[in-house]
């Protein structure tokens, strides 16, 4: 039988480098997509040792807004998955920060509505997505809607028969709620207008993991607003990701690819789906 290939876009990140180390230990040839090429292993892991999983990976530079730089590596491969997103636009983290007028900066960062590129799919096959706001900002609309669209039009026009997008389980009050509707806007764009694609859109909640000690607090604030939800018959779930379930990251990037080998598995995958994918994986690994 032929070697299964994957292609992780964002590869090198939290997630994504997850979902490289458990493709390699399923046996699948991965290669990996982000500017930076290989990861800078301490700000992913809790080593900065390069790991011995890690030489079985391609690890190329690619830029997801420029489709021409990764078009040749998706040819011949069995599945592509897209992990590339931003959770703060520079709007927001300019107020944060203290380098924007909070009140400017807040307008800016909750209004209803931001450019991403144009058209994705009005695009020539090959043709760059060109960031329409100002000062060429990297917003929701551009990270987490239209680079999906294009990636999975390119996975299409390369007969890849797979495409794992990384969505989100649900927003959050300290977040625009444009975070949440970009997202959904690629997963109805991407089953509607490409449907020879077997696209699974994995709404993932908030992950965790030890090697990054700020997620831990707001893993257990997760735990706990989820266990205080369900005491309350749910009547909270318009707090969205802080009363949802956090899950290790590691669980996910099995998860993720429990689904790529599971032809069954297509469409919306959320968390409870999530944990059972996770289950099945961790089971054949004791076989």
């Amino acid at each position: 039988m032929a070697t299964k290939r994957v292609v992780v876009a964002g590869g090198s990140g939290f997630l994504g480098s997850r979902i490289c180390r458990s493709a390699v230990a399923r046996g699948w040839s991965v290669t990996s997509l982000s500017r930076s090429g290989e990861p800078r292993w301490d700000a992913i892991s809790s080593s900065p040792e390069r790991p011995s999983w890690a030489s079985s990976v391609e690890w190329a530079r690619a830029d997801m807004l420029k489709p021409e730089s990764y078009k040749p590596f998706l040819s011949g491969a069995t599945a592509v998955v897209h992990t590339m997103g931003i959770i703060l636009e520079a709007d927001y983290k300019g107020v944060v920060q203290g380098r924007e007028p909070i009140i400017s900066g807040l307008q800016r960062a909750f209004s209803s509505s931001k450019l991403g590129s144009q058209n994705p799919l009005q695009r020539r096959e090959g043709e760059p997505l060109k960031a329409k706001e100002r000062d060429g900002q990297l917003t929701y609309e551009l990270m987490n809607r239209d680079s999906a669209i294009a990636l999975a039009q390119e996975t299409s026009n390369e007969h890849v028969p797979t495409f794992v997008f990384i969505s989100a389980a649900a927003g959050a009050p300290v977040l625009p709620s444009r975070y949440i509707t970009t997202k959904r806007e690629a997963e109805t764009t991407i089953s509607t207008t490409i449907p020879e694609l077997r696209s699974i859109f994995i709404r993932a909640p908030f992950m965790y993991d030890s090697s990054r000690k700020f997620t831990l607090p707001i893993a257990l604030g997760g735990f706990i607003g989820s266990q205080f939800n369900e005491l309350l018959g749910n009547r909270l779930d318009f707090l969205g990701t802080m009363v949802t379930k956090p899950f290790q990251v590691d669980m996910v990037g099995e998860a993720v690819v429990e689904a790529m080998e599971d032809e069954s598995v297509r469409g919306a995958v959320g968390t409870k789906k999530i944990e059972a994918l996770a289950t099945s994986a961790w089971r054949k690994s004791m076989l």
